[in-house]
């Protein structure tokens, strides 16, 4: 049986990228999507060995019945990667109540019980991984997008938080983050606006989401210090931006 991953957000971006990396290195990849099941099952058919789960994340009742469901037929289910994510607009003077309270519970309290979970009953072969996805946004915030990055905020202090719990019961096991940059055009953005923002690092380069999910690979078959956080954004998050590189670059092209 090869080892499992469920990555959460997978028919997109990102996501999609992590399971086409975790396919071609003989995983069996469990695509999770909210309401894409075409786009889900044309990813998996295109893999060697993949599955696909549907799952409204918003519901934490929902995400703890897709852990038990899957946790009772996989043998080596070694890996979560919690890759969804809401990225709505609003701002440090202008919170949006609405926003807000969707977005802590989708980036935030899901996140956090699917990996819960995931500890709690999935069994494995070897030590098991979980992976948060973050944002560079924790060492270099600004005020837009605020309900957002709060959520990660919280996401990174829970990603240490439960390394610590685990350390001794389950001392094979780690939770880690992954923070990524500006890696593709985000929210209204156009793609001429991207190739500038996405340069507004350290290195002056386009961060390819290959990295990141070359990165989680890695994360899956190693063994760094659980509670770690690697920072895959060419150097943005040593930077000090004002506003998202998303309005910075706005006006630019």
């Amino acid at each position: 049986m090869k080892p499992a991953v469920l990555i959460t957000g997978a028919t997109k971006r990102i996501g999609r990228t992590m399971a086409e990396t975790f396919g071609a290195a003989n995983w069996h990849v469990v695509i999770h999507h909210r309401d894409s099941a075409e786009d889900a099952q044309a990813l998996a058919d295109s893999l060697p060995s993949a599955e696909i789960i549907a799952c409204e994340l918003g519901d934490v009742n929902a995400c703890t019945a897709m852990i038990s469901h899957l946790s009772a037929r996989l043998t080596d289910w070694r890996a979560l990667i919690n890759c969804a994510a809401m990225f709505d607009s609003d701002t440090a003077e202008a919170l949006d109540p609405a926003v807000f309270a969707e977005t802590m519970v989708v980036n935030a309290e899901a996140p956090a019980m699917l990996a819960q979970s995931f500890i709690a009953n999935a069994c494995s072969n070897s030590g098991r991984r979980v992976i948060n996805v973050l944002d560079q946004k924790l060492r270099n915030p600004n005020p837009d997008f605020f309900s957002y990055t709060m959520a990660k905020h919280a996401l990174s202090a829970a990603t240490r938080m439960l390394a610590m719990a685990l350390a001794k019961a389950h001392h094979e096991d780690r939770v880690y983050g992954l923070a990524p940059g500006a890696m593709l055009p985000s929210f209204d953005q156009r793609r001429e606006e991207h190739e500038v923002s996405g340069r507004m690092n350290l290195l002056h380069r386009l961060t390819d989401p290959q990295e990141l999910a070359d990165a989680a690979l890695f994360l899956c078959n190693g063994w760094l210090a659980s509670g770690e956080t690697l920072f895959v954004d060419s150097g943005q998050h040593l930077l000090a931006q004002p506003r998202d590189v998303l309005y910075l670059a706005r006006g630019l092209t």
